[in-house]
């Protein structure tokens, strides 16, 4: 389903703390008179001497070599034609935050007030020194053809413009599997191309050189077919112009094998299709509607191929599987262009990757466990892990061969671990997580609905289909509040426990059953039940909802009571525990137990450990468990490294699989050489630690939420862990976002447990 974007959210999200998406932060340390010396004056000196006698330092001593210019007049933006540079800049932020999300290289956006093309060369040039690599971006055509093909003459370093280039290389690979599948071979295939800007023109040529004639390459603009007896063509048009009668589009259809869409929505019917040849392949790929819809197109022909470039369908082509690892692989050996043998090498990597079985992240990801190469699975998922492993080498190997590297990598092996430690391999975990949750979407019942945040997050549930929210409170005020901030809530429902009586009385005997003997009257429970996270928790206990999200405006041990007192804990379970996610450039963190637990015993922290590690494993990752002390080994003494020694040792006996070592410190657990180089006998010596238990809630808590503050970390969770039923209490003014993430990851775990329990 395409993702519903409101006027006031998006300028929300725009505006909102500091404005736009990016900003500059240093890489250095600057905390000292001598740290602000070095990285100024005098010491900046140094570095400027080495760059002037040979520029090449400047890959050494500066950002450069991992800089990208993002760079656009704002001519031909995506769906909004030509708005001037000022008006692109948000779209060129977006494209940034592209590159560092996927591939980890950093942007500079320039946008440049200038549509006279010479001009405009002149000033990009003019930024050599500056930056890597240049993206051109959203500059409309002819003009966008002279500006790339002259900035690649003139420029040593590699130069693209993503709008040509991009969707020609990621339809490319789909193409190949395409006609793999239906057995045809490209240098015979009849293809019609509807449209003629710079991406379709970058898609003919890219074919061309796979293989197709162009004899048999008709292309379409809003004129018709691109011919012979037309005049006025300009040049990239007139080089596609072809010695035939027809003149439209419909003509052309007829005996087609490929049609490639890059114009308007609707514009194919269902009768040109049943024109095509056997086995069509057809690439609808104007946006957001293709040139016709995918559900009329699947319907009309049982045999069709389709490909669009929404990510509701099956194959979509999205620019985001190429350009960042492209850029990347060209980066790293320094390439000084990418050149037509780079692109093929991604064309290739990419189609290749699609035959591969797919990891099962992956499919949990999207909620597909039948993902596999076929005209349903063209090309590769945009969350697939592997991209970056697959594409940025076979760029870096063809710039290499070609002789446009101006560096080797000698270990390949390393440069794929280095490629995975560049974003973070668990970069992407929370979009996984999403993707699940969208595929088998949980009533999630919220407590705290009479707050504007909850409903906020609500809508984003229910418009992106991630959750079906349930909202709890009065209903008057939920009302008024969706009115006052033109929210559309009609799809979530609305409970108010005051009038629902029926429903307080079953759930107060059902409460008085469970807590009679523990000093609670049959009358007392029917007051509890108005409350509203008793309620809740009894809609979850009842199946009337599958999971349960409060402690937005409530201290988490008052909200996590009933929880406990209603639905419970897990069989064999004797403490709950609460896990934070901590994200932060270095990786992906799981800190326990950060919420519940004051003071466990070893025996306690053994539980917490089983627990935290399915946790990870949930996440579709190896835990790697450290279990914290201000000690290393014995090199001091005291309760807390006595503590975490035991509970290491009763840990490898219960959980003989896991990896785990400890008593360890914070710093030493992370850091793996410093572990090789002191401690090579540590189970986390080889790759170091990625769960942290801690010895106590004060020194969990106080470590999360440093990190939070002053450390930079994002921080997902808390994550209730042992629970009998999916309950996930929110940290006190969580954010809109952190909302949402809590949402679906309780979506998911819903989803798990009636995996577990298909009964219940």
């Amino acid at each position: 389903m395409a993702i519903k974007i409101r006027k006031e959210d998006a300028l929300n999200y725009h505006s909102q703390n500091q404005p736009g998406k990016i900003e500059v932060v240093p890489t250095k340390s600057l905390s000292s008179q001598l740290d602000l010396a070095l990285a100024y004056s005098p010491g900046v000196a140094e570095p400027c001497k080495e760059i002037a006698a040979n520029k090449d330092d400047s890959y050494k001593y500066t950002a450069k070599g991992n800089l990208v210019g993002v760079i656009s007049n704002g001519t031909a933006v995506l769906g909004l034609g030509n708005i001037g540079a000022d008006a692109s800049k948000p779209v060129m932020e977006g494209k940034g935050v592209l590159f560092k999300k996927f591939a980890g290289i950093d942007v500079f956006d320039i946008e440049i007030n200038e549509e006279d093309p010479d001009k405009f060369i002149e000033i990009v040039k003019s930024l050599e020194p500056t930056f890597g690599g240049i993206n051109l971006e959203d500059i409309k055509a002819p003009e966008s053809f002279k500006i790339e093909q002259e900035l690649r003459k003139q420029m040593s370093i590699p130069v693209m413009h993503d709008d040509q280039h991009g969707t020609a290389i990621i339809s490319a690979s789909a193409l190949l599997n395409a006609l793999e599948i239906i057995d045809k071979k490209i240098q015979e295939i009849k293809i019609v191309v509807n449209g003629a800007g710079a991406a379709a023109i970058a898609c003919a040529k890219l074919y061309i050189s796979l293989g197709a004639t162009k004899e048999n390459i008709i292309m379409c603009d809003s004129k018709g077919v691109i011919n012979t007896r037309r005049t006025n063509l300009d040049e990239t048009k007139a080089a596609f112009a072809i010695d035939t009668e027809i003149d439209t589009l419909q003509e052309a259809m007829k005996g087609a094998d490929m049609f490639l869409g890059l114009s308007i929505g609707d514009i194919l019917t269902a009768e040109d299709l049943k024109g095509m040849a056997e086995n069509p392949i057809v690439f609808a790929l104007a946006n957001p509607n293709p040139e016709i819809a995918y559900d009329l197109a699947m319907s009309t022909r049982k045999d069709i191929i389709m490909a669009t470039g929404r990510s509701d369908h099956p194959n979509q082509v999205n620019n985001v599987l190429g350009f960042p690892y492209i850029f990347r692989g060209a980066l790293d050996v320094r390439a000084t262009s990418i050149n037509e043998e780079m692109k093929l090498a991604a064309v290739h990597a990419i189609a290749n990757l699609a035959k591969q079985p797919v990891p099962e992240l992956v499919n949990k990801a999207y909620g597909d466990n039948k993902i596999q190469f076929g005209r349903e699975y063209l090309i590769p998922k945009p969350l697939d892990p592997r991209l970056i492993t697959t594409i940025s080498p076979a760029v870096a190997k063809a710039a290499v061969e070609t002789g446009v590297a101006r560096t080797e990598i000698t270990d390949w092996e390393n440069y794929h671990i280095e490629l995975q430690q560049r974003i973070g391999i668990d970069e992407k975990l929370m979009s996984r997580i999403i993707n699940r949750a969208k595929k088998e979407p949980q009533r999630v019942v919220f407590a705290e609905a009479h707050d504007l945040k909850i409903l906020k997050a609500a809508q984003i549930l229910q418009d992106e289909k991630i959750a079906f929210p349930i909202l709890l409170g009065n209903r008057e005020s939920i009302q008024k509040l969706i009115e006052e901030h033109s929210l559309d809530l009609q799809e979530s429902t609305i409970i108010d426990t005051a009038e629902e009586k029926d429903k307080i009385e079953k759930f107060a005997v059902s409460y008085y059953e469970k807590r009679k003997r523990k000093g609670v009257t049959l009358a007392e429970a029917k007051k509890l039940m108005k409350e509203r996270n008793m309620f809740g928790s009894m809609l979850v206990e009842h199946n009337e909802a599958d999971a349960l999200i409060s402690g937005l405006t409530k201290d988490y041990p008052k909200t996590i009571l009933p929880a406990l007192q209603i639905i419970g804990m897990e069989k064999d379970v004797k403490k709950v525990a609460g896990m934070y996610i901590i994200a932060n450039k270095k990786g992906t963190f799981f800190f326990a137990d950060t919420t519940v637990n004051v003071d466990p015993t070893p025996e306690e922290l053994v539980d917490i450990i089983g627990m935290t590690a399915r946790g990870v494993k949930f996440f579709d990752i190896e835990p790697r468990v450290a279990v914290l002390s201000y000690s290393n080994f014995g090199s001091s003494k005291g309760d807390v490294p006595d503590k975490a020694k035991k509970a290491v040792q009763l840990a490898k006996e219960k959980f003989p699989d896991l990896i785990i070592d400890g008593d360890i410190q914070a710093n030493v657990a992370i850091d793996k050489e410093m572990q090789q180089n002191n401690y090579p006998f540590s189970a986390l010596a080889a790759k170091g630690a990625n769960t942290l238990i801690f010895p106590n809630l004060a020194s969990g808590n106080i470590a999360y939420k440093l990190l939070m503050e002053i450390g930079g970390a994002e921080a997902i969770g808390p994550i209730l862990l042992g629970m009998n039923k999916p309950v996930h209490i929110l940290q006190l003014g969580s954010s809109i976002r952190e909302i949402v993430n809590m949402a679906a990851i309780a979506v998911v775990d819903a989803q798990l447990y009636h995996k577990n329990n298909p009964k219940q």
